[in-house]
């Protein structure tokens, strides 16, 4: 009898070291997958000196029927106004960064001199927060100010993002909004937001579903770690 109680315990030391290390293991790559996704500018391609890059779908939101449209329509644009407009969408900013920090040094990445930014214009979306920042050059400013380029950006861009992650359309109604500005033609505005009275669901979101269940696996290994090594003491001290 004795020898069983002393295996169990040594079961249950197995137990609990198998635990934690199963623990350690699952936080340990958690964390070091969170960077692995983060972009920071000097991992994203330079712009190509032959045939010219519109759109640089990193996150790989938008489908390739509009990625071939805002291609031909900014390619349009740069051919009749001289004005270039640049679309790109990360997954993660790396840490320490923020959206207008990630745009304004892509901005001058690409872009190194004054001269080269003047009819530029940079739209960029951080697809894990779907934050969103516009860069401009000097001649495009003449054109198209400041206040109509951050409305682009954080009203034009923003409402099909708050609208289930309309990504596709996003992108779309910048670009129709940022042709018709630059085209010297009159400012559409952003789209027209109606106050529709939102019924809390209950359904969870995919993000929510992950980290729920994320936590869930970590309560349980924690509960375990500490319940196995207690049960087999008992027991132990129970035939002792």
């Amino acid at each position: 009898m004795r020898r069983l109680i002393n295996q169990l315990h040594k079961g249950g030391r197995y137990l609990q070291r198998l635990v934690l290390r199963l623990l350690l293991v699952f936080l340990v790559s958690g964390l070091v997958a969170a960077p692995a996704n983060a972009t920071n500018v000097y991992q994203m391609p330079n712009l190509s000196t032959g045939e010219p890059t519109w759109v640089i779908d990193e996150s790989e939101v938008i489908s390739r029927l509009n990625e071939g449209k805002l291609s031909k329509t900014l390619e349009t644009l740069a051919a009749e106004t001289g004005n270039e407009v640049r679309m790109v969408t990360i997954r993660r900013l790396d840490y320490g960064e923020t959206i207008d920090t990630f745009t304004k040094a892509l901005f001058e990445k690409w872009f190194p001199t004054a001269q080269a930014q003047a009819n530029q214009t940079l739209l960029v979306i951080d697809t894990l927060t779907n934050n969103s920042a516009i860069a401009t050059g000097e001649a495009v400013k003449s054109i198209m100010p400041d206040e109509i380029a951050e409305s682009v950006s954080s009203e034009t861009v923003q409402v099909p993002l708050r609208d289930d992650n309309k990504y596709n359309q996003a992108f779309l109604d910048a670009s129709d909004r940022l042709v018709a500005v630059l085209s010297g033609e009159t400012d559409p505005g952003p789209p027209v937001v109606e106050n529709n009275i939102q019924v809390a669901g209950t359904f969870t979101s995919a993000e929510d579903t992950d980290t729920e269940s994320a936590t869930k696996w970590v309560v349980i290994l924690l509960v375990l770690a500490t319940v196995i090594p207690m049960a087999t003491y008992f027991l132990y001290q129970g035939f002792s």
